[in-house]
């Protein structure tokens, strides 16, 4: 089975996060993957699935970048979701829910009250 084959996971996840001018080649017994996404959490999104492949260290090579740096990336809130949960999920630490806060002053007026469907930036780590 070619890596092409192996890793075709990583190319539905790359496909899900709109991976842009992807450029993937078998090369030497290594899969070479270039691209770039908008936001470091897509390309987090993509190495977590890479990374899920027993091998991935010496069979994958990969250069993908994100185009904005200013924002982790965005978030759509989905029912059960709050600022600690997030946070924990794209930050590490539920504390760091007002980080979140700040980063979407312009549609939130308090921590407490995100509603559904509503679009929220993620802050850098």
């Amino acid at each position: 089975m070619s890596l092409m084959d192996q890793y075709s996971d990583v190319f539905k996840v790359a496909n899900d996060v709109e991976l842009k001018n992807p450029d993937v080649k078998e090369e030497g017994g290594k899969l070479k993957i270039r691209g770039r996404t908008m936001y470091q959490a897509q390309v987090n999104a993509i190495w977590d699935q890479i990374k899920t492949h027993a091998n991935w260290a010496t069979e994958v090579v990969a250069d993908i970048t994100a185009e904005r740096t200013d924002v982790h990336g965005i978030h759509t809130v989905k029912s059960g979701d709050t600022l600690s949960k997030l946070a924990k999920t794209y930050l590490g630490d539920a504390n760091a829910y007002m980080k979140i806060f700040e980063a979407n002053r312009d549609v939130l007026k308090d921590p407490n009250m995100i509603e559904v469907g509503q679009t929220l930036k993620i802050p850098p780590r």
